[in-house]
């Protein structure tokens, strides 16, 4: 296994290929299946680290988020399709999932945008169990071993950032005994509840949404884009 081969795990499909596949898994399924976005960010992160590497191919779905991997694509001869980031996508899985027949849990960020976000994401009718994203593992997992309804499909939004929510994905599907969805969402929840803010369409039109972010948060995005843009291709160069 190596860091390049990740990409040939990303389903480079459309955004109603990927829905569709999505609740074609899911309403077959009587296990977990697990879903996540691969951008710039997590690609430096699996780099050189063979477990983070081990993270991402457990991913049942991988998709591609963001111009850094079409980039990486392009430079790999794989052919790309339609950028399916996780803040446009994940609402538009949510709204197909029936309330009766799903239990949903959100963890993630921090208290009071962990309540706002998931009620803007998830609507006034999907009650949710709720945990800020500061635990430790054991925690949330001991947490779905008490609550899990076997009878429903779980609907299970980690919503805490790279590598750790790929990583708790990684346990819930070996330890949790039940069946659904276990979806990787990052900054989905902030998103949602108005603490950070989408670039405009235009920008995101010119892939320059990161940009617009440095430019809102930059202490705390300065690592992963001034620093972490450079590293990336030279992951690139180095591993093709």
């Amino acid at each position: 296994m190596k860091t390049i081969d990740v990409l040939n795990h990303v389903k480079n499909i459309s955004e109603s290929e990927s829905i569709n596949l999505i609740n074609t898994r899911l309403k077959n399924t009587e296990s977990f299946i697990s879903l996540g976005f691969l951008n710039q960010h997590g690609f430096n992160l699996l780099a050189d680290d063979t477990s983070v590497q081990k993270l991402f191919f457990d991913l049942d779905i991988l998709l591609r988020d963001g111009i850094g991997i079409k980039i990486a694509n392009k430079m790999s001869n794989i052919e790309n399709n339609e950028n399916l980031n996780g803040t446009d996508l994940i609402p538009k899985v949510i709204s197909y999932l029936n309330t009766d027949i799903n239990d949903f849990y959100v963890f993630g960020t921090e208290p009071p945008w962990l309540e706002e976000g998931s009620l803007n994401l998830l609507g006034d009718e999907k009650a949710a169990y709720l945990i800020d994203g500061f635990q430790k593992l054991e925690h949330y997992l001991d947490f779905l071993k008490q609550h899990i309804n076997t009878k429903k499909n779980a609907v299970i939004i980690l919503a805490m950032g790279m590598p750790k929510q790929e990583e708790l994905a990684f346990n819930i599907k070996r330890e949790i005994k039940g069946k659904g969805i276990i979806i990787c969402g990052g900054a989905i929840v902030d998103f949602k509840a108005g603490r950070v803010k989408r670039a405009p369409n235009f920008i995101q039109r010119l892939n320059l949404e990161w940009l617009y972010r440095l430019i809102k948060e930059p202490r705390r995005l300065f690592k992963r884009y001034v620093i972490g843009i450079p590293l990336f291709f030279y992951n690139l160069i180095k591993y093709k």
